[in-house]
């Protein structure tokens, strides 16, 4: 996989190859675009791309284009088996790649608090980071109104009262919903319409996301 997040590019942030635990490789600058993988999957073994190598012939004096010049490139001849994960470059501790600080979800005492992940851009819908497992294994199931308090850096944006829904068909044009989405996350949004547009709403380690089941 290439992932090309570098608004460092040019900077003396590395350029690495990451070896998940199941195998896989992650072609990426080294600056928290690995946080997730590392915690959720797991990384084995990280090595720095050494460009007198691995870039692409007579690009040595871009250093706007690295996803083209040295990424994609270095990921091509890794799949294609022109070089081994060992001849990427000089191996790196796996404990010193950068992990960006986020919020994880937890419960505290009758709810669950998270944060929003993701900003599902296409349709306005909101990602978080609240998991499936963790919403029925706290007694909270399809159907229930919940309670959801947003937050940006403390300061309350949007708080209502939401059903927990099987499917966007079960909800009127208009209507917000909570929904699981691909991710087995919990996600928030309009039916038709954009959630993030219509409240203000972005993603980020400062937008924090509370849910309650409501008794009635």
């Amino acid at each position: 996989f290439v992932s090309v997040v570098d608004p460092g590019v040019g900077t003396d942030r590395l350029s690495v190859v990451a070896q998940t635990s199941d195998g896989q490789y992650v072609v990426t600058p080294d600056n928290g675009t690995l946080t997730h993988l590392a915690e959720s999957i797991g990384i084995v073994a990280v090595r720095e791309i050494d460009e007198n190598v691995n870039r692409l012939p007579n690009s040595g004096e871009s250093y706007t284009f690295h996803g083209r010049d040295v990424y994609v490139y270095t990921a091509a001849r890794l799949a294609s088996g022109v070089i081994s994960f060992e001849e990427v470059g000089r191996e790196l501790s796996v404990q010193d790649i950068i992990l960006l600080a986020h919020h994880k979800a937890e419960v505290v005492n009758d709810s669950i608090s998270g944060n929003i992940d993701i900003l599902d851009s296409r349709f306005g819908n909101l990602w978080t980071n609240i998991s499936r497992e963790m919403l029925f294994e706290n007694g909270i199931h399809y159907s229930d109104a919940l309670e959801i308090t947003i937050s940006n850096n403390y300061s309350l944006v949007y708080q209502n009262e939401i059903r927990l829904g099987e499917s966007f068909a079960k909800s009127r044009v208009g209507d917000p919903i909570l929904f699981i989405n691909s991710l087995d996350k919990l996600g928030v949004a309009i039916n038709q319409g954009s959630f993030a547009s219509a409240h203000h709403i972005l993603s980020g380690d400062n937008w924090r996301v509370n849910v309650k089941r409501v008794n009635n």
